[in-house]
């Protein structure tokens, strides 16, 4: 068993991260592994929502489930209750290899799979990106960002919680020590002038960029909130790490009519060079970065190795 304080400071690099994830997109491509279509159950309220997510990694070997619950009747920080685990088996030798808290899990694996989306579709000279929201893919988006695309240096981050404004900047710090971040406190005019627009901010955020506010050329990538629906449907290409999950998570951007934007292409096929992420200088590309569960199981096996070899955890001997 891996806890939360187990797994905190286990040491790993956005690069290393990132290249987890290239990898595990690419052997879904190459079909050497599975992830079938989550299941989820919502309170009719809305008040919670629970996901389950059971895939193969054929690469490593390794067979995992992952499980997700949210409590969150008002949106809001201080009610909000998220809890993720994952359990992970070695398919070669068929034994568990460990249970464990999926939150580094979660929170590194989705900004370095935004990353890839980024590089494979913002235009050869992109230099500019504008950062929206500072929870935990915020806090996590610039580092992982730059490992894939370090020629990004004009970076802004708009928020409205001066704590996680701080921690934006001192992750960064931490990065990229040379790298200046702008605060910005007009989103709408910052967007205007970038070439990269990340919208992770939480259901509360009273951002939400319409198609009109996003530069021509520019990449918009929807991982939390932070874009309304006119992005995504006025976009001249849409691309998403899984049309199958969009459709299942991203209804809050359907249309008038009720209905979502077709997807052009999906990210694996993109990396596996089957598909094209970019056409033109000139088009305004939509992105919506769903996850997978294959990247919790390659981030989260690469995490367990570490952890198990510096001696963390608890051995818990359940089915004795």
């Amino acid at each position: 068993m891996l806890s939360r304080s187990d797994l905190a400071d286990v040491p790993i690099t956005p690069g290393e991260v990132v290249r987890a994830v290239e990898e595990a997109y690419l052997a879904l491509a190459a079909g050497e592994s599975d992830n079938p279509r989550k299941l989820s159950v919502a309170h009719p309220d809305g008040w919670s929502v629970a996901y389950a997510m059971l895939g193969r990694d054929g690469r490593r070997r390794v067979v995992a489930m992952k499980t997700s619950y949210k409590f969150d009747p008002s949106h809001d920080r201080s009610t909000k209750r998220y809890y993720t685990t994952i359990t992970l088996y070695d398919d070669a030798t068929g034994m568990p290899i460990a249970m464990m808290d999926c939150a580094r899990v979660g929170a590194v694996r989705t900004p370095a799979a935004s990353a890839l989306l980024v590089r494979e579709t913002m235009r050869a000279d992109a230099r500019s990106v504008l950062l929206i929201g500072t929870g935990t893919q915020g806090r996590n988006a610039l580092p992982h960002l730059l490992a894939a695309n370090p020629q990004l240096d004009r970076l802004m981050v708009y928020g409205t919680h001066e704590e996680g404004l701080r921690a934006v900047h001192d992750q960064l710090a931490a990065y990229r020590p040379t790298l200046e971040l702008r605060t910005v406190t007009d989103p709408r005019a910052a967007a205007r002038e970038a070439d990269v627009v990340l919208a992770t901010a939480g259901p509360g955020t009273e951002v939400a960029l319409e198609s009109a506010d996003l530069a021509p050329g520019s990449v918009a990538v929807l991982v939390g909130y932070g874009l309304a629906p006119s992005a995504l449907h006025d976009a001249d290409r849409v691309i998403a790490t899984s049309a199958e999950q969009m459709a299942l998570t991203g209804t809050d951007m359907a249309g008038p009519e009720g209905t979502l934007r077709a997807v052009d292409a999906e990210l694996p096929q993109i990396l596996a060079r089957r598909a094209v992420g970019r056409r033109s200088a000139e088009e305004r590309v939509f992105v919506y970065n769903s996850g997978l569960v294959l990247t919790d199981i390659a981030v989260a096996h690469a995490l367990a190795d570490k952890a198990v070899s510096e001696g963390r955890g608890t051995e818990v001997r359940l089915w004795d």
